[in-house]
C-alpha cells in the first residue's frame, strides 16, 4: 500500500468513520449498542491520520488487516443504518438475530484491529493508547450482556404471534407505544413506511411476516387516535398551515454560519455541495463556473485537477440540512436545473455518450466492445465509476445480462461487478432488478463469467437488505453449483457470496435444502483445495439454524471437527469448536461420539491457549459435555434404584 499511504485508502477509512459518526437517532431496541460502538470506531480516526502521514511503508501483516478492517466497518455502516432508518417494530422483534450479527461484526472489528502493528508503528503515544482503550473497551463488550427489556419483548412476541386477536390489553399497547416512541401521527406514518420498504426488499414478504407486523402497527395505530383522538387533527392541522410554519422560520443571515458548510469560493452556505479529485468540496455552480473559465486547478489548494468530474458530497449536504432544522430555518434547495457535472470535460463527455450509444446498438460487436470497455474504466477508479452510472449505463449492462453472446454477457457482468464497488452504485444496480440477471450468469455464463457473477453478489449481498433480494432471487442452488464444480476462484468466490448470504436466516435454510452441507464436508477433507477455512466458516454460520444442526450432524462431521479442534489455525479451531457445540446441543450422541475420539483434552487446550472465542466456544461445549455426563450418572442412579431387590438364593431341603 505504498502508494496509498498518503491518500485515497486512509482518507476512505477516515470518511467512513465520519459516515458512521453521522448515524444517530438509533431505535430503542438497539440504541446502547449500536451508539457505543459508532464511539469506538470514531476514536480510530486519529490512528489513520497519523497513518496517513507516516513515511515508512506498511508491513503486510497491517495492510491485510486494514483491508479487513474497512470490509468490516462497511458492513457495521449498513448495519448501524438499518438500526435507525429501519421499522421500530421489526428491529425489536429481530433484536436477537440483530445482536448475534452485531456481536460477528465486532468481533471482525477487534480481531482486525488486533492484527495492526499499532505498537510498533511510527506514531504517537497518545494514538498508541487510543486503540488499547478501543480494544480494551471491544474486550469488555464482548463478555458483557445488557439487560433486556423483557417485559416489551415478551408483549411484542405475543402480539406478533397472536396478531389476528382482537382483544388486546390497553395498557400493553400503550406500554408498547410509549417504549417504541410510536406516540403521534409522524411516528406512526414512519413506522408503517418503514415496513412497506421492507416489503418492497424482501420481494413480496414470501413469509408474511411483515403483513403480521403491519397487523401489529395497526393496532397500536388505532389504539392511539383512539386515546388521543387529537393526534389525527394536529396532523392534519399542520399540513392547512404548512405556509405559516415556513414563515416562522429563522432568517439565516442572522446565524452564523459554520466554516465547512461555506463554499470556499462563494463564502455562502452551500446548496449542491460538490467534491474535486483534490478531496475538497465547493457549491456546484461555483465550482462549474471555475472550470468554465480555463481552470485546471483547485482553487482552495491549487493543486492540478486529475480530472474534472465533480462528485455529490451527499454527507455534507445532509449535516447542512440537518444543522438547518436543528436552527430552525428552511434548509437550501438545490437549483432544479442544476444537473451532475461529471461530463464538464467535453472529451469525457463525448466519451461516455459514445459508449450509451453503442450499448443500445443493435450490433452485437458495438455491444460487445462498448461493455468491456466500460469495464475496464469501472475497475480503474472511483471518479470512472461515478460518472459511468451517471450516465445512466447501469440499466443497459443490466438488459446484456440476458445476451446469448458469451464475451458481451461476461463484460457486463464484470463491469456490474466493479460499478458496485461505489456504494451508491449497489443501489442503483438493486433497483433495476439487477439480481435476477446475475443469477441467470451464475447458471449459465461461462466460466470466467460465473466467477464475476458470484462476485457482484458478494459485493452486493454487503447490505443487508439486499441479502433478502439475492436470496429470493433464486441465488443459492447456482452459488453452491459452483462452490462443488468451480475453479479455485471460482469456489472462492461462490464461498464469499454463500458467507455473506447465509447472515440471513431464510437464506440457511434455502443453502442446506440446497445441499451445500455435503460440498462443504468434502472441502474440510480436501485440504490440498485450499477451502478449509471458508468451508469451515460457513458451517459455523448454518449450524446455528435447527436444519442446518441436523444436516451437519448427519454429513457424519464429529471426527472431522474434532480433527479441526486439534490443528494450529486459531480461526479453524474456533469455527470447529462453535459448530460441534451446536451440533451437540441438537443431538446428544454427538456428544458421546466426539468423547469418544478424545475431544476432552483438545477443548481443554483450546480453552487455554486458544483466541478469546475459541476459548469462549470451547469452554460452553465442556460445560455442556459435563452436565450431560452428570445427567448420565444421574440416571443410571435413578434406575438402579428403581430395579427390584434380587430375590433371595433359594435353599434346598437337606437330607436326613
Amino acid at each position: 500500500m505504498e502508494g496509498e499511504n498518503n491518500g485515497g485508502f486512509f482518507r476512505s477509512l477516515i470518511d467512513l468513520v465520519n459516515d458512521v459518526a453521522l448515524i444517530s437517532d438509533y431505535r430503542y431496541a438497539v440504541r446502547k449498542q449500536y451508539c457505543n460502538l459508532a464511539r469506538r470506531l470514531k476514536l480510530l480516526i486519529p490512528m489513520f491520520e497519523e497513518m496517513r502521514d507516516m513515511k515508512q511503508a506498511l508491513p503486510d501483516n497491517t495492510v491485510g488487516a486494514l483491508v479487513s478492517l474497512k470490509k468490516a466497518m462497511e458492513s457495521t455502516k449498513e448495519l448501524l443504518r438499518l438500526g435507525t432508518e429501519g421499522s421500530k417494530i421489526y428491529l425489536a422483534l429481530e433484536r436477537e438475530q440483530l445482536l448475534n450479527q452485531f456481536q460477528e461484526l465486532s468481533a471482525r472489528l477487534e480481531q482486525a484491529l488486533n492484527e495492526i502493528s499499532h505498537v510498533d508503528l511510527d506514531i504517537s503515544d497518545e494514538v498508541k493508547e487510543q486503540v488499547e482503550l478501543v480494544l480494551s473497551q471491544f474486550k469488555r463488550a464482548r463478555g458483557r450482556n445488557d439487560a433486556q427489556d423483557v417485559e416489551l419483548y415478551s408483549n411484542l412476541h405475543t402480539l406478533y404471534n397472536n396478531s389476528k386477536d382482537l382483544a388486546t390489553d390497553p395498557s400493553v399497547l400503550k406500554g408498547l407505544a410509549e417504549k417504541l416512541q410510536l406516540m403521534n401521527v409522524d411516528d406512526l406514518t414512519q413506522e408503517s413506511l418503514a415496513l412497506h420498504e421492507m416489503v418492497s426488499a424482501s420481494d413480496g414478504d414470501p413469509g408474511g411476516r411483515f403483513e403480521k407486523m403491519s397487523i401489529l402497527l395497526k393496532k397500536i395505530k388505532d389504539f392511539m387516535l383512539t386515546e388521543n383522538p387529537e393526534i389525527g387533527a394536529s396532523s392534519k392541522e399542520q399540513s392547512h398551515t404548512g405556509g405559516q410554519a415556513t414563515a416562522g422560520k429563522k432568517d439565516i443571515s442572522s446565524l452564523p454560519i459554520p466554516e465547512d458548510f461555506r463554499c470556499p469560493i462563494s463564502l455562502d452556505l452551500m446548496k449542491d455541495p460538490v467534491i474535486v479529485s483534490t478531496g475538497q468540496t465547493y457549491e456546484r455552480t461555483f465550482i462549474e463556473k471555475w472550470l468554465a473559465d480555463g481552470h485546471s486547478t483547485c482553487p482552495k489548494t491549487q493543486q492540478v485537477l486529475t480530472s474534472k468530474i465533480l462528485t455529490p458530497n451527499y454527507v455534507l449536504r445532509s449535516l447542512i440540512a440537518q444543522w438547518c432544522e436543528a436552527n430552525g430555518i428552511e434548509p437550501p434547495q438545490r437549483s432544479s436545473s442544476s444537473q451532475p457535472s461529471e461530463f464538464a470535460n467535453p472529451v469525457e463527455r463525448s466519451k461516455y455518450e459514445a459508449l450509451l450509444r453503442k450499448l443500445t446498438s443493435a450490433n452485437i460487436e458495438d455491444k460487445r466492445s462498448a461493455a468491456g470497455e466500460i469495464r475496464l474504466l469501472a475497475k480503474r477508479n472511483a471518479n470512472n465509476r461515478v460518472a459511468i452510472a451517471e450516465a445512466g449505463a447501469i440499466p443497459l449492462l443490466v438488459d446484456l445480462l440476458s445476451t446469448t453472446d458469451p464475451l458481451t454477457q461476461e463484460h457486463a457482468v464484470t463491469a456490474l461487478l466493479n460499478l458496485s464497488i461505489c456504494d451508491n452504485n449497489k443501489r442503483s444496480i438493486m433497483s433495476c432488478r439487477a439480481a435476477p440477471g446475475i443469477v441467470h450468469v451464475l447458471k449459465w455464463g461461462s466460466m470466467e463469467a460465473r466467477e464475476n457473477a458470484a462476485a457482484t453478489l458478494f459485493s452486493l449481498s454487503v447490505v443487508d437488505e439486499y441479502k433478502v433480494m439475492i436470496g429470493a432471487s433464486g441465488a443459492i442452488p447456482p452459488l453452491i453449483a459452483l462452490l462443488n464444480e468451480g475453479t479455485q476462484r471460482g469456489k472462492k468466490d461462490a464461498a464469499t457470496a454463500l458467507f455473506n448470504l447465509c447472515f440471513y436466516q431464510g437464506n440457511k435454510v434455502k443453502a442446506v435444502r440446497g445441499g451445500v452441507v455435503s460440498i462443504l464436508m468434502q472441502l474440510l477433507t480436501e485440504s490440498r483445495i485450499g477451502m478449509v477455512d471458508e468451508a469451515l466458516a460457513i458451517l459455523a454460520i448454518l449450524a446455528s439454524n435447527s436444519e442446518g444442526r441436523a444436516a451437519i450432524g448427519a454429513a457424519e462431521s464429529v471426527p472431522t471437527l474434532v480433527a479441526l479442534i486439534g490443528t494450529r489455525s486459531p480461526r479453524n479451531r474456533e469455527n470447529a469448536a462453535a459448530v460441534l457445540m451446536h451440533i451437540c446441543t441438537g443431538d446428544r450422541r454427538h456428544i458421546v461420539e466426539a468423547k469418544e475420539l478424545g475431544v476432552i483434552s483438545l477443548l481443554t487446550d483450546l480453552a487455554e491457549n486458544g483466541t478469546d472465542r475459541g476459548k469462549r466456544k470451547a469452554t460452553q461445549l465442556l460445560d455442556q459435555i459435563n452436565r450431560f455426563t452428570e445427567q448420565q450418572k444421574e440416571a443410571e442412579v435413578q434406575t438402579r434404584l428403581l430395579l427390584p431387590p434380587p430375590p433371595p438364593p433359594t435353599i434346598g431341603n437337606v437330607e436326613s
